[in-house]
């Protein structure tokens, strides 16, 4: 074999492995520091576009999740108005049928109807007041609610809902009601029965929302964590593996170098023929 000094053969090779094993060093230093397995779109180009597509995907439901459970409060905004109108409504009827018996005399019964009277227009004033953000909730101005609750177009990702709660004193026959005689006090009970009724008819159409909306934030959840968990054996990094590879890198890098120093001293055997 003859020795030549032009080119050196064993020098280029050593070169071009040093190279290589840096490139490594570098890929697993890279993965390490980000936590992700994709370090350029070269690594995994159809991983990458998948991985992306889900991190907007997750995002998505983040937000959708978010719709739902600012929904639910809305809902339940409205159902805790109602729950004290209820609840007025309760200690108006205690009070009718304490002053509709003959234990109690008319003054005795005006005494009653003065707090009557604050409790009907504390209840209007509730029906009227009620409203989440500015949205009013219980006084009929409501309209089609939609909930975009999906993380995705289409009508399949909305939740609608028709507001038209009217807890008014004028709409659910409250309004006049007074305990100041027998028969006033006993026909104000036939007209709270009634409001009672239609009270409750609207918590249970918020009732029935809230329970779709707690279903719909249970599967968003569900969802949230199957696509992380795809994302993530897509795009992070195994650490065990980068480590591993980081620590080969790193010994053949070595040895690389001094391999090419040896390669760079071999053509001095030339000088001894000289």
């Amino acid at each position: 074999m003859g020795l030549r000094v032009n080119t050196n053969i064993a020098s280029i090779n050593a070169h071009r492995h040093l190279g290589k094993q840096q490139m490594r060093n570098e890929h697993a230093l890279s993965a390490l520091a980000s936590g992700s397995r994709i370090v350029r779109s070269a690594d995994d180009a159809a991983g990458l576009a998948q991985s992306e597509y889900m991190k907007g995907q997750l995002a998505g439901q983040k937000m959708a999740r978010y719709n739902a459970f600012n929904a639910m409060s809305l809902v339940q905004v409205s159902e805790g108005g109602l729950n004290e109108l209820s609840n007025i409504l309760i200690r108006v009827r205690e009070l009718g049928v304490q002053a509709a018996s003959d234990n109690v005399s008319d003054v005795e019964r005006g005494f009653l109807n003065v707090e009557v009277d604050q409790l009907l227009k504390e209840a209007d004033r509730i029906a009227n007041t009620t409203q989440f953000g500015t949205k009013k909730l219980l006084d009929g101005s409501g309209k089609e609610l939609e909930f975009h609750v999906g993380a995705y177009a289409g009508q399949e990702n909305i939740i609608k809902y028709n507001l038209n709660a009217d807890a008014r004193a004028s709409t659910i026959g409250i309004d006049g009601i007074t305990v100041l005689n027998k028969d006033s006090a006993r026909d104000g009970l036939a007209k709270l029965d009634s409001a009672l009724v239609k009270i409750n008819k609207m918590r249970a159409d918020f009732g029935a929302v809230q329970s779709r909306l707690q279903v719909t934030t249970s599967n968003l959840d569900i969802q949230n964590e199957n696509l992380a968990a795809a994302k993530s054996r897509l795009s992070d990094a195994d650490v065990a593996y980068e480590t591993a590879e980081l620590a080969s890198s790193n010994i053949l890098q070595q040895a690389a170098v001094g391999v090419l120093a040896q390669a760079n001293q071999s053509q001095n055997a030339v000088l001894k023929l000289i």
